[in-house]
């Protein structure tokens, strides 16, 4: 595994993986990864569903200036001025499906959890979750990367309202699907020991059976990230192997955010706290990076590489052949960083393409 310090940014999923991952180091390999911001998120989109149905609305990807989503509307303002809008509730035909079991909306195992909900327009809700968390949102202040407020009592309630919405959605529909024999493991309340056993069984053929064949898979890319011998691909579809798993290798079942979830890591009362646990909650706005919300997870990144806390930071661009397909990098720039700030509303492996092992 490289010896590099990175950064990741990521929805709850794919934070969630980063945590197993190096949890669960000595049957996975560990990763680089050492600070994690995650992203508030209610769900996420297929590119070629959201590429169909703007189609469908006379609308191609690359006539696309900027996407957003704001007050309960999904918006996507066009090069030549046009606005299209619909309310979030109609995004439904490009939503992915495998987002209706997950019932984390801020991300409860980063170090810093960002999103817009509970905060006015130009700022992010920040959640600070560990004291590595703590120390790089202290740290900013100080050194003028961000500015802070406090969260107002409506904005909070907002902000817990929104996240029990998704809690209490997601939880019919992984009853629903439990109720018809197709197992939603994530849900599932083992203790560490009985996390370790099952895990220690499996291979590539049970995370086939257990999550990408019942509809559980988020292409988060763990299992590409973790396999000793890249039998694993992703490619924009599901994960498939190339090859026979080595004997006794579990890895990518430990790393799956979609098989069993410890009490250690998701304790068995998450679901009762909406925004999981915490140690602040703050309104920010960093002025000197314009991006969606204040540009607050880029000010952080250029923060955490201009200060040495990392060597690296995950970021998020558009593939050069497909506009607005997500593609992830690994860079050390600055410059990057602030050329890439906005958000990408589709799937993609975004920590774990771009790691070396």
């Amino acid at each position: 595994m490289s010896e590099i310090r990175t950064a990741m940014v990521g929805t709850p999923c794919q934070i969630l993986a980063a945590t197993k991952i190096n949890k669960y180091e000595k049957q996975t390999g560990g990763s680089p990864i050492d600070v994690k911001i995650g992203l508030f998120c209610m769900e996420n989109f297929s590119y070629s569903y959201l590429e169909r149905y703007l189609k469908q609305q006379d609308i191609e990807l690359y006539e696309v200036r900027e996407f957003r989503i704001d007050k309960g509307k999904f918006i996507a303002n066009l090069i030549d001025g046009r606005v299209f809008k619909i309310p979030i509730a109609e995004t439904e035909p490009f939503t992915r499906k495998n987002c209706h079991i997950c019932t984390d909306y801020t991300s409860d195992t980063s170090d810093i959890s960002v999103g817009s909900v509970g905060s006015p327009n130009g700022y992010s809700t920040v959640i600070v979750r560990s004291k590595k968390g703590r120390q790089i949102i202290e740290d900013c202040i100080d050194k003028g990367y961000i500015a802070i407020d406090e969260i107002t009592s409506e904005g909070l309630n907002l902000l817990e309202r929104i996240a029990n919405q998704k809690i209490s959605k997601n939880t019919k529909n992984y009853k629903k699907r439990e109720a018809i024999a197709r197992p939603v493991l994530s849900k599932r309340k083992v203790t560490e020991e009985e996390f370790v056993r099952e895990s220690c069984l499996c291979q590539f053929e049970n995370l086939q059976n257990d999550v990408i064949s019942v509809g559980s898979c988020v292409l988060c890319g763990a299992c590409e990230y973790v396999c000793p011998i890249d039998s694993i691909q992703i490619n924009h579809r599901k994960p498939v192997s190339k090859k026979e798993c080595e004997p006794d290798c579990h890895a990518c079942y430990f790393a799956c955010p979609r098989t069993f979830v410890s009490e250690e890591i998701y304790p068995s009362d998450i679901d009762e706290k909406p925004l999981g646990n915490y140690l602040d909650i703050y309104c920010v706005k960093a002025d000197s990076i314009i991006g969606q919300d204040g540009g607050v997870v880029s000010a952080i990144l250029v923060y955490l590489l201009e200060n040495d806390v990392v060597d690296a930071v995950s970021i998020v661009g558009e593939d050069k052949d497909a506009p607005w397909r997500p593609q992830s990098k690994l860079t050390s720039s600055v410059q990057d960083v602030i050329t890439a700030a906005g958000t990408k509303y589709s799937t993609t492996p975004i920590g774990f393409k771009a790691l070396n092992k």
